[in-house]
């Protein structure tokens, strides 16, 4: 139990494997994921350890199941996930795998080639057909197709001016339909308008068979005369990535060669069909097993890595390794390298020896699925020392508490914990579906935490009695006004002559008594609700802020008793504890008595809790306008502020001087040899060396530049021990006050429900007529959306923020150093949850 409370205790162990069973060994560790591996050589370059050719072969077989991987994801097909978690193969099972993998990527390279070059036929036929088909259309728009055909035109030969036969000629092709602008302002320039071009959009896009890109591209035929211009009018199109095809000049070559066309289309039709159900067969076979392979690959790649850490002995039997464990596990770890002796045929077993270290262990805090969002959360601000109080187990509590003071609404609170029921619910679902929504994954994580502050906003909603900024009059209210009539001093005119009316408390009657449960749903229509709550909710704050940093330095203690500290226990514990209850504890017994010692007759003339706090630092007590809470209060006021003022130089001074006053002990009392005798009536140099050893670990806690060096240097651990009591007592009264947030935040919260109810629903609720239902209708959704967009997600993410300051600072720095680190297991978990990490 006391894990739960404290990190777990490790130890550093040092492992013996046998060569032949040292993969075997390392795969069932992996498997229970509770050893940390250290690098034992960490001088020698990736490229030189003795495993690295079997690294670089996983790698490879990594790559190619990568590409199989894309290829499946491009022809849409879903990877098979049943959650099997598949042994790892042996290093003898590896030549097989390589050959499986370099057959299937040969065979789908081979596929993707012969396909992209039946594409790309398949391409050029498309096109010319089209060209053909447009082409005669062009030509039969014409009026006279003679001249636009590549023929001779011959004139009169009985004419005077008879000249040579003229002769067009013509090229056609397909182009990008989007170069088509520029295209043909190029031909225009180039050629200085002495060609004609016809253009057509082709409807149906086209496939690039390199990219697989669907194109828009168009058909065009220019005509023009002489080869000057043709040569010209080739080398625009070639600079347009223009495609020419050859185009018959009659109209019979024209319909023989687009029949052909035709045919052929047809033909590579059935072979491209062919071809992508193979494809396809292919693919959906490797589906089914992409995610065994992933996981089998990545196993034995991430236990060659491990295995590179490890030292080989001279005789190279024997792989050597340092490990980090739990102490409560090493059963566990014991056992997993049996099984992997077993496995692995070896008759010699491996061994499992704990080691002496001073280095500091990592720290390890196990968690479950409820836990660890809370663990995340202290974690975020800083990883804890190694065996120092655990601040999560009570974060379970005060986190969401805290929370839900700031953001206290039943209906929010009701809203908020049906969608966390619905993640925790379908948690399984939810978890098998692997969403690769960043934000999702977040909220989904925290589930559990989101849950406990729904569940608390409700608890807090009915202390407020507030429910989307409305009161629930369930037990009806304790004022009344009727003695106010029987009293004489009211009429029915009285009521309806004024929009407000004063109840005085103090008339015998008028307050029946307290509320049930919460506040009085008197006061939703009072106009001094505010100065009500405030002062309520302002007292609230400071009573549960001044609780919570007592508590945090409470815990303190249990570090220094188990560290045992002593020093830190006297000159620091004591006078911390001392110092906040004499102040701050003072204050929050002031507010409980003023609660209970006036009532509605005698609260007029109550003194000011503040005045008397303040006062109570100046030492003034002669004013005659301030009356005093009770009697004696003078005395016992000066004698708290003088305790507490005594504890600063002992936190201050009295500290560093035992510190010293230590050391100096140490070196003039302690043991001296002269010539191999010892003198001096100090202690032994076996006491001297454990004297010395708890003193740096004292050091090392509480002044780490003290300890960097041989020599106790006065000046440092004055200067550090005065940084650390100025930093405490200024932070308890900045801390006390930073508790305000908790009455800030509940005040801006209730006063934007009541103002998105009065300008939004109001309105719907204003008209009583079929009309007014369906106004009623659209302005509730507009309520409902901006509820849940402001109140529930900004609102509640701003309370969040704000608790989870409350805790890093307020609460932790009085006994969390958070200056460990973390540790992390060799295991295959990552692997299976599809992250797919070494």
């Amino acid at each position: 139990m006391g894990e739960l409370f404290r990190s777990e205790e490790m130890t550093l162990a040092q492992l013996f494997l046998q060569s032949e069973a040292a993969y075997c060994c390392v795969s069932e560790l992996g498997e229970i994921g509770m050893v940390q591996f250290r690098d034992l050589n960490p001088d020698v370059n990736v490229f030189q350890r003795k495993f690295v050719n079997e690294v670089r072969r996983c790698e490879e077989m990594d790559r190619k199941l990568r590409f199989v991987e894309k290829e499946v994801k491009k022809a849409n097909i879903p990877i098979m996930d049943t959650g099997e978690n598949p042994e790892v193969p042996f290093p003898r099972d590896m030549i097989d795998l390589e050959a499986t993998f370099e057959k299937l990527e040969n065979e789908l390279k081979e596929i993707n080639t012969n396909q992209e070059a039946l594409k790309k036929n398949f391409l050029e036929l498309t096109e010319l057909k089209h060209i053909l088909h447009r082409t005669q259309q062009f030509f039969n728009e014409m009026e006279d197709p003679s001249l636009l055909e590549e023929s001779s035109i011959l004139l009169d030969p009985n004419e005077p001016n008879r000249v040579a036969p003229l002769r067009l000629g013509f090229v056609a092709g397909v182009i990008g339909r989007e170069r088509i602008p520029t295209f043909e302002r190029m031909l225009w320039r180039v050629c200085r308008g002495n060609v004609f071009l016809r253009q057509a959009e082709i409807e149906d896009p086209l496939e690039d068979p390199t990219s697989g890109d669907q194109v828009h591209k168009s058909v065009f035929i220019i005509f023009f005369q002489g080869d000057q211009l043709k040569n010209r009018v080739k080398k625009i199109c070639e600079g347009f990535r223009a495609t020419l095809y050859p185009c018959p000049e009659t109209p019979q070559e024209r319909k023989e060669m687009l029949a052909g066309v035709n045919a052929r289309i047809d033909d590579l039709q059935m072979v491209l069909n062919q071809t992508e159900d193979h494809r396809q067969r292919v693919l959906q076979a490797a589906a089914k097993t992409l995610r065994v392979w992933f996981i089998k690959v990545r196993k034995m790649k991430a236990i060659y890595h491990t295995l590179n850490l490890c030292n080989i002995d001279v005789t190279q039997k024997c792989l050597i390794a340092e490990v980090w464990c739990p102490v409560n596990d090493m059963d566990s770890i014991q056992f997993a390298l049996r099984r992997g002796t077993e496995k692995s045929g070896s008759t010699v077993p491996s061994i499992l020896n704990r080691m002496q270290t001073n280095q500091t262990p990592p720290t390890y805090n196990k968690t479950n699925k409820f836990t660890s969002g809370f663990q995340n959360i202290v974690e975020s601000y800083g990883i804890g020392s190694y065996r120092e109080i655990n601040p999560a187990p009570y974060t379970i509590i005060t986190f969401p508490f805290l929370f839900a003071v700031m953001f206290g609404d039943l209906g929010h609170g009701t809203l908020m914990t049906c969608a966390a029921l619905y993640l925790v619910l379908r948690e399984s679902r939810l978890m098998a579906q692997k969403n690769d929504n960043e934000i999702f994954n977040m909220v989904f994580a925290g589930r559990y935490i989101i849950l406990l502050m729904g569940i608390f906003s409700m608890y807090t909603g009915i202390i407020y009695n507030d429910c989307f900024s409305k009161s629930l009059n369930i037990f009806g209210s304790g004022w009344s006004v009727r003695p106010m009539f029987k009293e004489g001093n009211w009429t029915v005119d009285t009521l309806e002559g004024n929009r407000a009316l004063q109840l005085d408390p103090a008339v015998e009657g008028v307050f029946g008594g307290p509320y049930p449960i919460g506040i009085d749903p008197i006061w939703s229509i009072s106009i001094n609700k505010l100065t009500f709550l405030n002062s309520f909710k302002m007292k609230m704050s400071v009573i549960l802020g001044v609780t919570h940093m007592l508590f945090g330095v409470s815990l303190s203690l249990f570090n220094h008793l188990y560290f045992n500290k002593p020093l830190n226990i006297y000159f620091g514990f004591i006078p911390e504890i001392v110092f906040m209850s004499s102040l701050f504890g003072y204050l929050v017994i002031l507010i409980f008595y003023k609660w209970v010692s006036y009532d509605a007759r005698t609260s007029r003339g109550a003194p000011s809790l503040l005045i008397a706090f303040i006062n109570m630092f100046l030492f003034s007590y002669n004013d005659p306008s301030t009356k005093p809470l009770y009697r004696g209060q003078m005395g016992l006021q000066i004698f708290l502020v003088l305790i507490a003022l005594a504890c600063v130089p002992c936190m201050l001074i009295v500290k560093t001087l035992v510190l010293r006053r230590q050391y100096l002990w140490q070196k003039h009392l302690g043991t001296q040899n002269f010539g191999g005798i010892r003198v001096g009536n100090g202690p032994t140099e076996d006491e001297a060396d454990i004297i010395q050893h708890d003193q740096l670990a004292q050091q090392s806690e509480e002044e780490p530049e003290a300890c960097e060096e041989e020599e106790f240097n006065f000046a440092d651990v004055a200067v550090h021990q005065a940084i650390h009591t100025i930093e405490y007592c200024l932070g308890c009264i900045s801390n006390t006050a930073s508790y305000l947030r908790l009455w800030a935040l509940s005040l801006a919260h209730a006063q934007l429900s009541e103002v998105l109810w009065s300008m939004v629903m109001r309105i719907g609720l204003s008209s009583r007529n079929f009309g007014g239902f369906i106004l009623l209708a659209i302005v509730f959704y507009f309520f409902a959306v901006l509820t849940v967009a402001i109140l529930l997600i900004m609102e509640g993410l701003s309370a969040f923020l704000h608790a989870l300051r409350l805790h890093w600072v307020e609460f932790q720095n009085k006994f969390y150093a958070g200056q460990g680190f973390k540790f992390l297991p060799f295991t295959f978990e990552s692997i299976l949850d599809g992250r797919f990490e070494e």
